[in-house]
């Protein structure tokens, strides 16, 4: 009996589950393996019992009851609240990238319930579980994991027997507590719904489904090593979210420069949206593209490009970035008689430095290449001043 649901049942997928076996690739700190599942059913959701409002009365949250949701059951195949919490970012990272839901663990719109299970060395059945219920965020999936882990351990220490128990986790201080000993299957007293009718799915459904889905996030990580020459980082922070791999696919159609493609991307460009609170709709990928090329041809330094003609492309003008770039007069200067007027005055103000350098200090070229580079506010071409500034000093 539920007493979180209008009607006093929940409707679930039982004998046949719409999903059986698969896997989720994870990554931790012992390696990459795949979390193999055991399937996965459609039910619908319950409503909430509230026990802490009131000392009289448990209120009722019918909210999400009868929502339809997807239940995913691995295999008892982590052995880490680490591993734990990897599963459920890479799962959420999933279903985000497929659209099935937004993965929003605050708002209920994905949770975890944890079955722990603790196993002497040499034994080969695993012992008593204890499920902790309506995790809703990775942090508190690791923390109730490690206290049930040293919770049992402990008890196992001092020879007391394991209960089948549901818990929750109390998120004031990292704790867990029993809500009720465990049913076994037979107390949730399975009998078809008669009102809803067998649903079958053909072939050619499940293959259209299957052949119109998106690369994976794991696809796309490998290729951009193995393809493209990123490095780790790169591939991982590119596959993140799906908007992102977009776009950088959008970008790579106009250069091939991939590497200072996911530079910037996963610098400049997250920068500019976390502190102009633009998106990345509103940066042209061809106009990305044509910033990337200006600046490898040494036309407009990196810092100028990134700091203001950025900024300047995602207004949507209607200029050109070569046009932009004059207007904000950043592009960078070869004019000898110009570059060599910003080395005299760097050279003049700082005659101690001079002095140490010609003494064997070489290490002080990068001050004096930053130096001119600040008087000239970013348009002196730094290898031209570079070249110039070892003939001055030698």
């Amino acid at each position: 009996f539920y007493p979180d649901l209008p009607k006093g049942f929940q409707t679930s997928q039982h004998t046949a589950p719409i999903c059986l076996g698969g896997f989720v690739t994870i990554k931790s700190s012992t390696g990459e393996r795949n979390v193999k599942l055991h399937h996965i059913h459609l039910e619908e959701d319950a409503g909430k019992s509230i026990h802490d409002m009131d000392e009289d009365f448990t209120y009722i949250d019918l909210n999400r009851a009868g929502t339809p949701l997807i239940e995913i059951v691995t295999e008892p195949d982590m052995h880490a609240a680490e591993e734990a919490g990897l599963f459920v970012t890479e799962l959420r990272k999933l279903v985000r990238w497929i659209n099935v839901c937004d993965g929003n663990m605050e708002e209920g719109s994905l949770r975890c319930d944890a079955n722990i299970s603790l196993r002497l060395k040499g034994e080969t059945k695993l012992g008593t579980k204890v499920e902790v219920k309506n995790l809703n965020s990775i942090r508190n999936i690791r923390k109730a994991i490690e206290f049930e882990i040293e919770r049992m351990t402990a008890m196992l220490d001092n020879n007391e027997k394991i209960i089948q128990q549901t818990r929750s986790f109390d998120t004031g201080n990292d704790t867990t507590f029993a809500i009720r000993e465990k049913e076994e299957a037979n107390d949730y007293r399975y009998f078809p719904e008669p009102d809803l009718p067998p649903l079958n799915l053909s072939d050619e459904y499940i293959s259209n489904i299957k052949n119109n889905l998106p690369a994976l996030p794991q696809q796309l990580y490998k290729k951009y090593q193995s393809e493209f020459g990123l490095n780790e980082y790169d591939a991982a922070q590119l596959t993140s979210e799906k908007e992102i791999a977009d776009y950088f696919e959008d970008v790579i159609h106009y250069t091939k420069n991939y590497k200072a493609v996911a530079n910037w991307i996963n610098g400049p460009i997250k920068q500019l949206i976390n502190e102009a609170k633009v998106s990345l709709t509103d940066i042209d990928a061809n106009r990305l593209a044509e910033i990337i090329d200006i600046v490898e041809k040494a036309e407009v330094s990196f810092s100028n490009a990134s700091s203001k003609l950025l900024p300047a492309i995602s207004k949507q003008s209607s200029e050109t970035v070569t046009q932009l770039a004059v207007q904000l007069n950043i592009i960078q200067t070869k004019n000898t008689d110009e570059l060599k007027d910003w080395v005299t005055v760097v050279l003049n103000k700082m005659p101690e430095k001079v002095s140490e350098y010609k003494k064997g200090k070489k290490g002080l070229m990068g001050l004096f290449v930053g130096e001119v580079k600040k008087l000239s506010k970013g348009k002196a071409d730094l290898k031209s001043v570079t070249q110039m500034l070892e003939k001055e000093l030698n």
